[in-house]
């Protein structure tokens, strides 16, 4: 058969970690080829690469004959590929209804409406999902959720379909039934050819052919029985253990676990109708359970049944809602320390510190749990040996491979001593050779030491390890007891079965599970109808719709980006006021003559003060300035009133409140300015002398005649606002889907960086404009700040502004990774220039180098002066083109760039 997928010396690495080592395959057409292997041996990479989501580095991929690499080729493949990320519904959008996900996918592909509906009702018949079309996906089961991203990759009747990992987290009944829809799939679709990678070595069975991988290369390939053949074991997980290299599975032997010798019956752990409500969501529905001293527990369940929860309640990190716990006797409680040293917790994910070595770690927690500094040595120095540390122990914890990540995880847990470990799925991703170590571990804790292990696990060969088990769904406890026990009263062939047994007989709705299927057969409707491999105005729309879908159904997004930058407006635009205004002062007197009481008229009688109890001695006014009580004090000296009728030179002493320096200069120039028309008041009673008349200044201010601070920082506030909120919105919503992962349905899809970037963009170019408008309105109506110039001038800057500052956002996105990142981000690298270089507090010409780079290098200053100009000097496009040719250009600039930093592809 001819090659569907030929890959060739490829290299991969991730910083310093190499993730494929110069692999080389090639796969024949048809049939189900499955991965197989632990967390880190390459399998996403690979089928990331074959799939052209992931950009290639060094060496070859060929798929249907075309090379990957090129983007043209890329993209008409992606009508002939299907990739199903890696996790529960992470190509999906939690928001949005299981209609509404797979016509976005639709929509995608370039489908009309009729097409689009036909072939969604189809699919979502195929799988069963029908009755849940109007459920959110983010309220699925994690079954449900693969089902659904099954039926989104299916629209577009892919030949070549791959799925990374589907079923790690799900539970065994939506395993069986997912496994049972690709077999349906492939019998009706005979052309289809399914990638597969999967980390749970039962399923190998299933896969027409297998290709066991560890780092970054193939170890073998053939069928599961020419596998087990050539290495003369029995099962997958042996097999898998006897190709590896020599050196990493030296010392390796068949995990035999004694059983208990110490069963006294003693209660170490015991829980009642234990509950936890999120909301009106139950995460644990009247858990019961009850756990031996030194006995092996295990908690048996897909991804969200409730194990952490639960675990969580009994170590006193989460409280119940309702029921009770108790540890060897006495009730949890959060506060309780001396429980909390009886307990040793390791959480589902690495949670120590990467930057500090194992030593390091270890010698922390010894600290935090108050070890003797006298035993501290010597209890870490047991730990080592007990789990192997000693070749790591300066190596820092974000360099150790992932099984030795683990066992460092269990050895801080046991740091301390305790008399109860509790393990949330320690093993998830590390190889069998390494799972058996943990387990020898685990088993040596239990039968010698008597420690009371609790250790929750969806994989069904780890269960059977345990002394008992108890088999959890959706939050409810449904059977426990002895794995041989469940299995034999089950009538099961296996732990798995007698699982779903359990299911069954609980009366467990089997949601997602379709009574009859469906056809899968294709329609026959051929390929999308919109092709075109640069921009699709549909598929531009498709981003448009999706993301105003989601952003109507998050109401406190919306509420921040639409009343957030009016209650912002009010605040500043009352808040902040360059008007110095009612300045409190005092006057210390000591003249008290008509010539001095006069003088002090002068202050009493302008606007800009504000006068307070005559001061008393110095020592009065040194206190009241401390305190704040006075901006300043008027100090008349002895005999002010005879000097100035004499003529002669006198003085007046007054005091700033230097502070704040703004406004001292404010107040000086307000004396300095009172004191002047003091003077002038005399010497217009004075006779005249030479026939020379007084020398008059008249000053008139253009366009705020008042000088009121309001006419200049409202217009100055609207453009700020326009230049902070936008990109903030912008930047977050692009990182999101490179936190959820979601952004792989830019790399999978025909979609190209325009479209994404546009769709992403427009519909908060709309909120943007609806906030310019109420900005506005509010200068209008609640401030009363007319606009004498163009409106249509200045409503079209806004408009570009808005376009530029949400570009200016799009380019954040570039290059921030979490939603946090981009939000501080967005928000610093936007309110920065726009109130200190913009000419908000400052005018731009004053400004020089970097500020002035700054400053004209920022849309705001440019707006600013649009808003200004229409707000106050009745300007208009003949004035102000330029800023509008200016503002067009950023918009063109920031799209551009962020084309650009934006990959097209996965790195």
């Amino acid at each position: 058969m001819n090659a569907i997928v030929r890959v060739e010396a490829c290299h991969h690495r991730y910083g310093r970690v190499e993730a494929l080592a110069g692999l080389s395959l090639e796969l024949s057409a048809g049939g189900l080829t499955g991965f197989v292997g632990p967390d880190g041996v390459g399998k996403s990479t690979l089928l990331g690469l074959i799939a052209g989501v992931r950009a290639i580095q060094v060496g070859r991929v060929e798929v249907f004959g075309a090379d990957i690499a090129d983007p043209l080729a890329r993209r008409r493949l992606c009508y002939r590929i299907a990739y199903m990320p890696q996790g529960l519904g992470h190509n999906l959008y939690a928001t949005l209804s299981v209609w509404e996900n797979a016509e976005f996918f639709g929509r995608l592909y370039g489908f009309g409406g009729d097409e689009r509906r036909r072939r969604i009702e189809r699919l979502l018949a195929a799988v069963g999902m029908a009755p849940f079309r109007d459920r959110p996906a983010g309220k699925l089961s994690g079954g449900m959720k693969q089902k659904l991203g099954l039926c989104c990759a299916l629209l577009h009747e892919p030949e070549l379909l791959i799925l990374d990992e589907p079923t790690t987290g799900v539970d065994p009944l939506s395993r069986r039934q997912f496994w049972e829809l690709i077999d349906t799939l492939r019998q009706e679709w005979s052309g289809l050819s399914v990638l597969v990678a999967t980390a749970y070595m039962e399923e190998a069975a299933r896969f027409d052919r297998l290709v066991a991988m560890d780092a970054g290369r193939v170890l073998a390939i053939g069928t599961a029985a020419e596998l087990l053949e050539r290495t003369g074991t029995t099962d997958m997980e042996s097999a898998y253990v006897a190709l590896l290299p020599p050196e990493k599975r030296r010392g390796h032997e068949a995990l035999m676990i004694p059983p208990r010798r110490n069963g006294r019956g003693e209660t170490a752990l015991e829980a009642s109708g234990l509950t936890r409500r999120f909301g009106d969501f139950v995460a644990v529905d009247g858990a019961s359970f009850r756990i031996e001293r030194g006995e092996i527990f295990g908690f048996l369940g897909s991804n969200g049944c409730g194990k952490t929860t639960t675990m969580k309640m009994l170590t006193g990190l989460l409280p119940a809602s309702a029921g009770s716990a108790s540890l060897f006797g006495q009730p949890v409680a959060s506060g309780n320390a001396a429980m909390r040293r009886r307990i040793g917790f390791m959480s589902q994910g690495f949670s120590l510190y990467t930057e500090l070595t194992v030593r390091q770690n270890l010698e922390l927690h010894a600290h935090i749990f108050g070890l003797a500094p006298s035993a501290l040595e010597a209890r870490i120095a047991e730990l080592v040996s007990l789990m192997d540390l000693a070749a790591h122990l300066d190596a820092p914890a974000e360099s150790l491979p992932l099984g030795i990540r683990q066992r460092l995880s269990l050895a801080v847990a046991l740091v301390h001593e305790p008399e109860l470990l509790i393990l949330d799925e320690p093993t998830s991703g590390v190889d069998p050779v390494a799972r058996d170590r943990f387990w020898e571990i685990l088993a040596e804790l239990s039968r010698e030491k008597c420690v009371t292990i609790f250790i929750s696990t969806h994989f069904m060969n780890e269960a059977a390890r345990c002394d008992r088990i108890s088999l959890m769904h959706a939050g409810r406890v449904l059977a426990q007891g002895a794995p041989a026990d469940l299995v034999r009263e089950a009538g099961a062939a296996s732990l798995e079965d007698a699982f779903i047994a359990c299911l069954e007989r609980e009366s467990v709705p089997l949601v997602g599970a379709a009574e009859t299927v469906p056809a899968f057969a294709p329609g026959g409707a051929g390929t999308a109808s919109d092709a075109n491999p640069w921009f699709s105005v549909r598929r531009f729309q498709a981003y448009v719709w999706r993301e105003t879908m989601e952003l109507a159904r998050d109401p406190i997004r919306l509420a921040f980006a639409l009343i957030g930058p009016m209650l912002l407006m009010v605040v500043m635009g009352y808040g902040i006021s360059l008007d110095v205004e009612h300045l409190p002062y005092a006057a210390l007197d000591y003249d008290r003559t008509p010539e001095s009481r006069r003088y002090l008229e002068h202050f009493a009688h302008s606007r800009y003060f504000e006068e307070r109890e005559p001061l008393r001695d110095d020592d009065d006014l040194l206190r009241r300035m401390a305190r704040g009580q006075l901006n300043f004090a008027v100090e008349i000296p002895p005999g002010f009133g005879r000097d100035l009728k004499a003529g002669r030179p006198t003085e007046v002493g007054i005091h700033i409140d230097g502070g704040i320096p703004f406004r001292a200069n404010t107040v000086q120039g307000y004396v300095e300015a009172v004191h002047a028309r003091f003077r002038s008041d005399l010497i217009d009673e004075s006779p005249r002398r030479g026939g020379i008349p007084p020398l008059r200044v008249e000053i008139r201010f253009r366009y705020n005649p008042d000088l009121k601070s309001v006419y200049a920082l409202v217009p100055g506030v609207i453009a700020v606002m326009l230049a902070v909120i936008p990109p903030i919105l912008t930047a977050v919503s692009v990182v999101r889907e490179k936190e959820t992962g979601s952004i792989t349905n830019l790399y999978a899809t025909p979609s190209t960086r325009l479209e994404f970037l546009l769709g992403k963009q427009l519909p908060y170019v709309v909120i943007g404009l609806v906030n310019a408008l109420s900005l506005i309105a509010l200068a209008l109506w609640l401030f009363g700040v007319p606009v004498k110039g163009d409106l249509s001038a200045l409503l079209v800057g806004a408009a570009l502004t808005v376009a530029g500052t949400t570009g200016w956002g799009l380019l954040i996105s570039a290059f921030t990774r979490s939603q946090i990142a981009a939000l501080f981000a967005a928000f610093l690298l936007s309110i920065v220039p726009a109130i200190n270089f913009s000419g908000f507090l400052s005018p731009v010409a004053s400004q020089t180098g970097a500020a002035a780079v700054m400053g004209y290098g920022f849309p705001t200053s440019w707006f600013l002066t649009i808003s200004v100009g229409a707000f106050t000097k009745a300007l208009g496009f003949s004035e102000l083109y330029l800023n509008h040719a200016v503002l067009l250009v950023f918009v063109l600039a920031y799209l551009g760039l962020s084309l650009v930093l934006l990959p097209a592809q996965g790195r």
